[in-house]
């Protein structure tokens, strides 16, 4: 079975989304990419909660120190409200019309709504690419996705964050032939 979902993983700041935006720089342009990256934001050099940022340059808090929620991880309130109205919709959109789907990432705080399993569950058994990062956690959904025959992990480190595009970049150019 040929592993079409390529899902980084590996300690939390050591470039897992550093190297998504190389891996994406170097695709051919016309190559129709769809998803989200999920961003640190920080005040003051203080770490104050992450946003998402679709493809298409769509914003929104994903979670927030002192954002009032059910749902929290850590210090942080989770907006389940914009996983509902800005990852769900842009992932559907990318199963129908992108060639490649990024999500960035699978993990406690995305799987705070869950239709974010639903929909990421779709993604990967979806016939495109997907290429992500995924929390090194023993939670269930997060188990089951490593275990998939179809997905192929990648530990990101500070000795191999340089030389890992140009990998994946070589594995996904067979993918999206």
């Amino acid at each position: 079975m040929q592993r079409k979902n390529l899902l980084l993983t590996g300690l939390p700041g050591v470039g897992k989304t550093t190297v998504i935006r190389k891996v994406l720089s170097l695709l051919p342009s016309g190559l129709k990419v769809g998803g989200f990256f999920t961003e640190e934001v920080r005040e003051g050099g203080e770490r104050v909660g992450f946003q998402i940022v679709t493809v298409d340059g769509q914003k929104a808090w994903l979670a927030r120190k002192g954002f009032l929620s059910p749902r929290k991880v850590g210090k942080y309130g989770v907006n389940v409200e914009a996983i509902e109205s800005v990852i769900i919709p842009v992932l559907d959109k990318a199963i129908e019309q992108a060639d490649l789907i990024v999500v960035d990432e699978i993990a406690k705080m995305e799987l705070s709504h869950p239709a974010f399993a639903e929909i990421v569950w779709r993604c990967l058994e979806s016939s495109k690419p997907v290429l992500g990062t995924i929390q090194r956690s023993n939670l269930p959904f997060i188990e089951r996705v490593k275990a998939r025959a179809d997905t192929q992990i990648f530990e990101v480190t500070k000795e191999n964050r340089d030389i890992l595009p140009e990998k994946i970049v070589a594995v996904l150019a067979q993918l999206l032939k």
